[in-house]
């Protein structure tokens, strides 16, 4: 049998059709997805059905679908911030040269936040996190800036039956403490933490919807890092840079 043979057309379909969407493309009709294949709108109505019920898609409007947030989650993170890491790599790295920091861009995957881009900073005390790890969220301030466009409610339903007291006692030891937390950091407009000699701040990135598709920081060394002033200049240096992020992405002014 040839490898044709054991090719799941419809699977292949669903995997097309979430392939047509892009920052260009943010939403499409059944019949502009139907045009695509060459073939009648009804005979993909059960494909689409399909991807809306398990969340990789969502219906805007009649016959009118945009990426669902399953996309977002699940494995799918990574792939999904490819878009979000081109264009979010220059910003970065400007950000590093201008605060002499590490920076680091990550995205959300369930209750763990992934690295996928960094700028090294060129000082010998410094402090950098390889791209492809992985930390609890509410154990990082990039993690908890992931989580800043959730719900206190999806919050707790994300957390629901997991231990937050197995790591030292900086971050949230509860989920009423880690929505707590949450909430402080959301209103102040930055997530700050301290561990291992180092202090890490960090702000959300969204997407053209408003929902937190991403998070930067800069990190460094406690001694440097503690310093009020120096803190305030910094959250300000990333606000903007986040911002400039938000705006490629979305093509919407962020104030």
């Amino acid at each position: 049998m040839s490898e044709k043979d054991y090719t799941v057309p419809a699977l292949q379909k669903g995997l097309q059709i979430l392939g047509m969407f892009d920052s260009d493309t943010r939403s499409l009709t059944q019949a502009e997805i139907a045009h695509t294949f060459g073939v009648s709108p009804s005979s993909l109505y059960r494909i689409i059905q399909t991807l809306v019920g398990m969340g990789f898609l969502k219906k805007i409007s009649t016959n009118t679908y945009e990426l669902g947030s399953k996309v977002l989650s699940s494995g799918f993170s990574y792939l999904a911030s490819r878009e979000t890491i081109e264009i979010a790599a220059p910003h970065i790295t400007k950000l590093r040269d201008i605060t002499s920091l590490s920076s680091h861009l990550a995205v959300r995957e369930g209750t763990e936040n992934l690295y996928v881009f960094r700028a090294l900073a060129l000082q010998r005390l410094s402090v950098n996190v390889p791209v492809g790890t992985r930390f609890p969220c509410h154990t990082t301030a990039i993690g908890r800036a992931l989580l800043s466009g959730l719900s206190p409610a999806t919050v707790q339903h994300l957390y629901q039956g997991k231990r937050l007291d197995d790591y030292p006692a900086m971050p949230p030891q509860s989920l009423p403490d880690l929505i707590s937390m949450c909430n402080l950091e959301r209103r102040q407009g930055f997530h700050i933490n301290a561990s291992d000699y180092a202090i890490a701040i960090a702000v959300p990135i969204f997407n053209y919807n408003s929902e937190v598709v991403a998070a930067i920081n800069v990190s460094g060394p406690e001694a440097m890092m503690s310093k009020p002033d120096l803190q305030q200049l910094l959250v300000s240096q990333l606000t903007d840079t986040a911002r400039d992020i938000t705006t490629e992405i979305s093509g919407i002014v962020r104030k």
